[in-house]
């Protein structure tokens, strides 16, 4: 005689018991552990706000002005877009370790084409932004084709592409009145407005812009569900239909893309095009990204929080200086807030589903 229960229905008992587990009670621990899971964005955010309040307190007025405030912005707009970009390798379980050579490329591509190659500013633009997306394509198909780890590829890669740029460049730099002479669309990001008190410049814009449209794309469209999927479990997604070869290689593409973006801010920052800034600025993005709330195991994490987490960089360095502090423990504090982070995010990982 079959069960009164029948195929497929669970009894009466394992019903009750199904039941008083969903029902359970979680303590305030728990809790908070299920609600940072779900926002990942959220501790960075409250530690923007409660260090900007202690600034402002040990400092005064003079800290939380318009003007400086606004300061904080323009310094981080570097890092801000480049680690937008990495915030999506990392989403995948991986880490790019090239993006600042990347980046320095692109620049020093726009700066010879619009300075020896004689082309409009907005053709040798374009033509950084496809060096970018080309390197970022390298990467890519290295990851996912020849399937190498993300770590050596790149590392290789950030080597690579540095030593391009330095034998491209002649390690010469473009200097700030011939780009203005040539090509004045290289310094647009570099320019600035008022509002205010308040000065922004148009890398500022551009770094708010564009993590608002990486924001819409990882949570509004398929492509960043499927950014997510692969980060959290490769082998789910594949078994779901998703193809996770072309994610992967999307994402570093765009990712080169963006570095690409950010190689243009950057000329418009320094005013000039070198071969030798912005080296070290895959160091400042992962850092942005891991502070921000993103897992290093890929799956979790927010544009949002990386935004934050650059600000909060950007927040603890300008507060620190202002105190009269050694530059060394600007160094110190970041180093702390990373090995919190990351003690944090394990933490989060353990919340039960």
């Amino acid at each position: 005689m079959s069960n009164a229960s029948g195929p497929g229905r669970p009894a009466a008992s394992e019903g009750t018991e199904a039941s008083s587990f969903d029902t359970r009670k979680h303590t305030p621990v728990q809790r908070l552990q299920h609600f940072l899971h779900g926002n990942p964005a959220a501790v960075p955010m409250i530690v923007v706000v409660v260090s900007v309040v202690v600034f402002a307190a040990t400092i005064g007025p003079k800290f939380y002005s318009a003007f400086t405030l606004t300061l904080i912005l323009q310094q981080v707009a570097i890092t801000g877009i480049v680690s937008a970009g990495q915030t999506l390798i990392i989403l995948t379980a991986g880490i790019d370790l090239s993006v600042g050579s990347i980046m320095v490329l692109s620049s020093v591509v726009m700066g010879q084409f619009a300075m020896h190659y004689g082309v409009p500013g907005f053709v040798a633009v374009i033509a950084g932004l496809a060096a970018g997306g080309l390197c970022g394509l390298i990467n890519g198909l290295l990851v996912s084709l020849v399937k190498l780890p993300p770590f050596i590829v790149t590392l290789g890669t950030w080597s690579i592409f540095g030593a391009i740029t330095f034998i491209y460049s002649g390690n010469e730099t473009v200097r700030s009145q011939d780009i203005d002479q040539t090509a004045p669309i290289l310094h647009f990001f570099g320019n600035s407005f008022r509002i205010g008190h308040a000065v922004f410049t148009y890398g500022v814009i551009l770094m708010v812009a564009l993590s608002a449209l990486l924001w819409f794309a990882l949570n509004k469209t398929a492509w960043g569900r499927h950014v997510y999927a692969v980060g959290d479990d490769k082998n789910a997604a594949m078994l779901a239909g998703i193809r996770t070869g072309r994610v992967l290689v999307s994402v570093y593409v765009v990712t080169g893309l963006i570095c690409g973006l950010a190689g243009w801010a950057l000329i418009g920052r320094i005013g000039s095009v070198s071969p030798q800034a912005g080296q070290l600025e895959n160091i400042n993005a992962i850092t942005a990204v891991v502070i921000g709330g993103t897992s290093l195991f890929g799956g979790r994490g927010s544009i949002l929080g990386t935004l934050f987490g650059a600000l909060i960089v950007g927040v603890f360095s300008l507060g620190l200086r202002l105190l009269g502090t050694d530059p060394q423990w600007t160094q110190l504090t970041v180093g702390a807030l990373i090995i919190i982070a990351v003690a944090t995010d394990q933490w989060i990982r353990k919340v039960s589903a």
